[in-house]
């Protein structure tokens, strides 16, 4: 059950999010400008590459793994292949996981591997791993971790953690924010390494974007005015329905599924257009609940639960170069199939001829600030 009139209430919002949710994902900008400043005065700043890897690997703990192999595969397109390693283990305690190399990875390989602790056994271990296999590594982890240790024994290359200053850890493993520390260091690897375009400006216009989204979606502000107060509001008694068009909207329609369930506890379903019409269509017929016939005439009625919905969000990504036209899109007949069916609808499109990398940061921050508030509204956000 949401609280909705919890999310026009700045003072009580506060008081319900003691691990401070909130300030973790408002800091985003402040994340990505810590990491480039340390970035630009680490090793990074003087690589001089020799070609492009065959492929990129990632493994590590927390959402920005996912994600990033995700955002990688979008931004590279078919120039390079990327690989995101998960973990294997009896538990889930950083101590109990490990981490394979596939057969196949050698000398041509990228290895990338991304911690906010750096204190994983599993993660060294498969440095060790990858300098036998002659691939190279590049981690961000804090300096002076076991395993940032291991990578300079090693001879990888270690972009030390830098996180924005006076970010407190939340200790929610889904929370949102410090993965963009850890994220915008690889963002700047990827560009000098010739896999797309991601240069110093475009990372500083993500920061300031960040920042923006966190204006308009401040806790402040008013469900009526604030985007992310408005969605959450909207997934708070629904199935949200995530369908996205173009690889960048697809890789934020999978990341905020995963932190709507892994957050606040809320399923969410993505598909990408067209064939979301297809793999999605029979949920459009409304109610999910699995509720009692309706024309049971001696069914108990007293604790009914209301009926669960579909809820459909549009993700695309802005047209190339910031122009109009260009090929005919899905988005208008998803749009007329479930209005044709009464199901709501709302739209994400990536900003106002913005760069590819700086609308998708902006989408990503909207959506992490809508799983939050629905965390708070919910009860869900002291837990984890």
């Amino acid at each position: 059950m949401i609280d909705e009139a919890l999310l026009d209430a700045p003072d009580r919002l506060v008081r319900a999010d003691p691990r401070r949710l909130l300030r973790a994902v408002a800091g985003a900008g402040a994340q990505v400008r810590g990491a480039a400043r340390g970035a630009a005065e680490s090793p990074l700043a003087h690589l001089t590459p020799e070609g492009r890897p065959g492929t990129v690997l990632h493994a590590g703990l927390g959402p920005q793994v996912p994600l990033l192999a995700d955002l990688f595969e979008a931004l590279a397109g078919d120039s390079v292949r990327v690989t995101e390693l998960r973990p294997e283990g009896p538990s889930t305690e950083p101590g109990a996981l490990s981490w394979g190399l596939p057969r196949w990875v050698g000398a041509l390989d990228l290895l990338l591997i991304t911690s906010a602790t750096g204190v994983e056994p599993g993660l060294s271990m498969l440095t060790e791993a990858a300098q036998r296999r002659g691939c190279s590594v590049v981690a961000v982890a804090p300096d002076g971790s076991p395993l940032a240790e291991a990578v300079r024994y090693r001879r990888g290359l270690l972009l030390p953690l830098t996180a924005a200053p006076f970010q407190e850890p939340t200790g929610h493993p889904a929370a949102p924010g410090i993965g963009w520390a850890l994220l915008t260091p690889l963002l700047l690897l990827g560009d000098r390494l010739g896999l797309f375009a991601a240069p110093d400006a475009t990372v500083q216009a993500v920061a300031d974007r960040l920042d923006d989204v966190a204006e308009r979606c401040g806790p402040s502000v008013g469900t009526r005015d604030n985007p992310a107060k408005s969605l959450a509001s909207e997934f708070g008694t629904a199935l949200p329905l995530l369908w996205s068009e173009g690889p960048l909207a697809t890789a934020a329609a999978r990341h905020a599924a995963r932190t709507l369930t892994s957050l606040p506890g809320r399923p969410a379903l993505t598909a990408p257009l067209p064939a979301a019409l297809t793999l999605h269509g029979p949920l459009l017929a409304g109610d999910l609940s699995g509720a009692s016939d309706p024309d049971d005439f001696f069914r108990d009625r007293v604790d009914e639960p209301a009926p669960l919905r579909p809820s459909v969000l549009l993700l695309r990504d802005p047209p190339a170069d910031g122009a109009p036209g260009g090929p005919r899109s899905a988005v208008e007949t998803a749009r007329a199939a479930a209005e044709e069916r009464g199901v709501a609808v709302g739209e994400l499109a990536g900003g106002d001829g913005a760069d590819p990398l700086v609308a998708f940061a902006e989408t990503v921050d909207r959506l992490d600030f809508a799983a939050v508030y629905l965390a708070l509204a919910t009860g869900a956000g002291a837990d984890g």
